[in-house]
């Protein structure tokens, strides 16, 4: 079985609710995942909209939530997920806010689609002091094991 990750608050290519968004009180969904493989020693979380700033002419991915050494024994994530809430060892990198913590769907036009990517890896990384997207892509190149992918949509 591969791995797989699921929300409460939407199901794959569903809307994502205002509340969720910037639009709303901008908290992150709950998350759950699983089926991880033998030999997974931690996850790294990506949130990404990869229509910014208009899904007709997109020019940029825009990086929405960046996690990672979540631990291996860790199945979920709460709805509100704050800086003091993540489970014990996990980190966290910068959003595309300049910011760390989670900002939620904000498109200034159209239906933008926000995937939410889970990566199994066979090691815990190093503190890399809140990397950025493309830092953490970089660190965890040749650890993973596993992705899974959950993707919602949200328009203004």
């Amino acid at each position: 079985m591969a791995l797989i990750i699921t929300s409460p608050a939407f199901q794959q290519n569903g809307t994502i609710p205002t509340q969720f968004t910037c639009d709303g009180a901008d908290i992150s969904p709950a998350l759950a995942w699983s089926a991880a493989p033998s030999g997974t020693r931690s996850f790294a979380l990506i949130v990404d909209d990869p229509d910014a700033p208009d899904p007709a002419a997109p020019k940029l991915i825009y990086v929405h939530w960046v996690l990672y050494n979540i631990p291996a024994s860790v199945s979920s994530l709460a709805e509100r997920m704050t800086t003091r809430a993540l489970p014990d060892g996990t980190l966290e990198g910068k959003n595309d806010w300049n910011r760390t913590g989670y900002g939620g769907p904000c498109p200034p036009i159209g239906r933008h689609r926000y995937f939410f990517r889970l990566y199994a890896l066979d090691c815990v990384l190093p503190d890399l002091r809140s990397p950025t997207r493309a830092q953490l892509d970089a660190a965890v190149q040749g650890h993973i094991v596993a992705t899974a992918e959950l993707m919602g949509t949200y328009q203004r």
